[in-house]
């Protein structure tokens, strides 16, 4: 069955025998993907698509009441229990929580509360991350801990005392005013920092070993699968953390009149609290915090796919009661989805601009990230044969933040009778050229240097914005003159027809003069700029500042042997080559030419006082906006004062600087292998000294 086919409910049209078909079906479906989720740790699709049908289902018991019976999925808390551990009976329930997927059904939650309370206003709301790990209850005795179970169905979990004793974040014993006994609830997790160390860990080994790496999918299941080791010692090697949210029994203790100050009590006693826990006074605040929430999502050191919402009032919250499967005082609201599975309809290739192939999958549009996404990439070769996608599978896909979409894999359980695997092509589709690879290279190449994908991608880099910052010449003007035989390469742009652009219903004078000017204005950027824009191999950005720098003009660089570019501080043998290859070429020395006689800027511009090398030898990444500095003068700067300024982040690495936004695999990895993450304030610091502040 197709993971997407359970988006649609009955009509009041569809008769009950159907309707009782169809729940029969998703009874199935569901009970099989809860084995995976909550017995082996492997689901196969995203939660997004698991709580579908959980909607479709309870769609259907609405429209059909007489079809609703006591094994109902709507009614089941948690899933089965791992028979491999002890069984641990709650003496309180374990519930789950219903769900809220809009702003609309929370203040209809909202209504809902306000009426069971005839009518009296709720004083405040309790809001926290909806955490996405593994539910947990520790049990205390006169302050010492003594169990640690999962929440299993909700009745009846797993002892996994040994194991919750190896987590440092949990304590064994609580503070001295600690109760007879307490019951806490919380989530075990793994951070990001974590998580990110440990594949890391898990390379090494692998490589030291000769043997092909196998890393850890995602931190939720690794953290519930960590957490069911048999062997404690592998528990303890995993760094797993824990938040405690809520009480279970307790006998003894203060009392205590709301959430707020439950959470402030357990955190007097050692347990750790989240602290982005907070109250709010209005449902209108709630929606506020929620938005919060939602914007800085990749700004945490680990993952939530929601956010919590409870009744302050501990009295209120008795009065509300629970039904059979949540108490009626709290909801979660649930995030846009991050990863969600649709039907790959076809898997294409794209020719870049230096005749790379990336392959990408065509899909049937679907919303996830809070975007409709209709492609995906797939990376390579390697990357769609090792996942083993085919065109007619239900795929997972993930966007993360502003992360380009990517097929994550297929739904093996979907998958149709028949499919084969996908073969990459031979031959350029848009030229018809065989295309290439290396050995030992996972890019695939159309080498025809005049493929016309390739000259309409140089020429779109070239007038990028961190290039020659053309502002209207879009992709598909260029489409259009290269289409047209108007430009066959960007020194085509400076001796562009301009009257003849007005043949087409697509320009009128005012637009035909905004290009003529904004190409004239690109005369004048700097020459690190052009040879940016021009898409020498091995130079990006900060290369193309660094070789501007070092060799101050065109004239200069073009005659520059390998060993004078090797010589360049950041560059060495590899990019040496490859800058020397490309100018040794005459098309590019006739291009080259063609610009300088069109007026471009061919000098380096001469600084006004030379740049204390602070930096010299040292490895500076930055991720995020800065308030002080476009992305690019931030990596200038860095350059500027003898560092170095890659895109990603390693062990050789000296600071991370993060600002608005950063990415959060490079704040993760920076934390996993030990490298100072500092702010704003510090950089500058960083850049005037060349060391951390203390």
């Amino acid at each position: 069955m197709a993971a997407k086919s359970h988006t649609s409910s009955p009509s009041p049209g569809d008769d009950s025998a159907g309707a009782a078909r169809r729940l029969a079906e998703l009874k199935a479906t569901i009970a099989h993907h809860a084995e995976r989720y909550y017995e082996l740790d492997d689901p196969e699709i995203p939660d997004a698509d698991y709580d579908d049908m959980l909607r479709e289902v309870l769609g259907i018991e609405q429209a059909y009441p007489e079809l609703v019976t006591p094994d109902s999925p709507t009614r089941m808390i948690g899933g089965p229990r791992n028979e491999a551990f002890a069984p641990v009976v709650h003496e309180m329930a374990m519930m789950s929580l219903h769900n809220a997927f809009s702003i609309d059904e929370l203040r209809a939650w909202n209504d809902r509360v306000v009426r069971r309370l005839e009518d009296r206003p709720v004083p405040a709301y309790a809001t926290e991350p909806k955490f996405d790990g593994l539910a947990i209850s520790l049990r205390y005795e006169n302050g010492l801990l003594v169990q640690g179970a999962t929440r299993g169905n909700g009745r009846v979990g797993e002892d996994v005392t040994r194991n919750v004793m190896t987590i440092t974040d949990i304590p064994r014993r609580l503070g001295h005013e600690a109760p007879r006994v307490l019951e806490v609830r919380g989530e075990v997790y793994m951070r990001l920092s974590a998580f990110a160390a440990l594949n890391i860990r898990q390379a090494e080994s692998a490589e030291a070993d000769g043997r092909e790496p196998k890393l850890f999918i995602n931190p939720r299941n690794t953290a519930a699968g960590s957490l069911r080791q048999k062997d404690p010692s592998i528990t303890a090697e995993r760094d797993l953390s824990f938040f405690c949210y809520q009480l279970g029994v307790v006998d003894g203790g203060p009392e205590l009149t709301s959430h707020t100050n439950t959470l402030e009590w357990l955190g007097s006693l050692g347990l750790p609290v989240n602290e982005h826990s907070r109250s709010v006074g209005s449902i209108d605040e709630v929606a506020e915090c929620i938005a919060a929430f939602e914007a800085g999502r990749h700004d945490f050191d680990y993952e939530f796919d929601g956010v919590v919402v409870k009744v302050d009032d501990l009295g209120l919250q008795a009065e509300l009661g629970a039904d059979a499967k949540a108490p009626r005082w709290a909801i979660a609201y649930k995030l846009p989805p991050e990863e969600v599975t649709t039907g790959l309809l076809d898997i294409e290739v794209s020719i870049g601009p230096s005749g790379q192939v990336t392959p990408f999958a065509r899909l049937d549009t679907v919303r996830v990230g809070g975007v409709d996404v209709s492609t995906a990439t797939l990376h390579n070769q390697d990357q769609v044969a090792v996942k083993d996608v085919r065109p007619g599978d239900t795929v997972i896909v993930r966007r993360a933040g502003d992360v380009i979409p990517e097929v994550v894999g297929p739904v093996l359980s979907a998958r149709p009778e028949g499919s084969r695997p996908w073969r990459f092509p031979r031959n350029c589709p848009v030229c018809g050229e065989p295309l290439m690879r290396a050995e030992g290279v996972a890019a695939t190449f159309c080498v025809n240097f005049h493929c016309p994908r390739q000259t309409r991608g140089r020429i779109e880099h070239f007038a990028g914005r961190y290039a020659m910052d053309i502002e209207w010449l879009g992709e598909k003007n260029v489409d259009l003159f290269v289409t047209e035989g108007l430009v066959s390469d960007v020194a085509d742009l400076y001796t562009l027809d301009f009257d003849r652009l007005l043949e087409f219903d697509r320009f009128g004078q005012k637009s035909v003069d905004n290009l003529r000017d904004a190409i004239e204005a690109s005369k004048s950027r700097p020459l690190g700029n052009l040879l940016f824009g021009l898409r020498i191999p091995e130079i990006g950005q900060v290369n193309a500042q660094t070789l501007a720098s070092a060799f101050g003009s065109m004239d200069r660089i073009t005659a520059a042997s390998v060993d004078d570019l090797a010589a360049v501080d950041g560059f060495g043998q590899v990019i040496a080559e490859s800058v020397h290859e490309w100018f040794a070429r005459p098309d590019a020395l006739d291009l080259i030419g063609r610009l300088s006689e069109a007026g471009l800027t061919m000098e380096a511009a001469v600084p006004d006082s030379p740049v204390e090398k602070t930096l010299e030898g040292k490895a500076v990444v930055v991720s995020g906006t800065l308030d002080g500095y476009t992305r690019d003068g931030a990596k200038e700067a860095i350059v500027a004062r003898g560092g170095k300024s890659p895109g990603s982040v390693s062990r050789k690495t000296f600071a991370l600087v993060v600002g608005a936004e950063p990415g959060a695999s490079k704040v993760a990895k920076a934390t996993g292998v030990g490298v100072p993450v500092i702010g704003e304030a510090a950089f500058k610091t960083l850049l005037d000294t060349g060391e951390l502040p203390g």
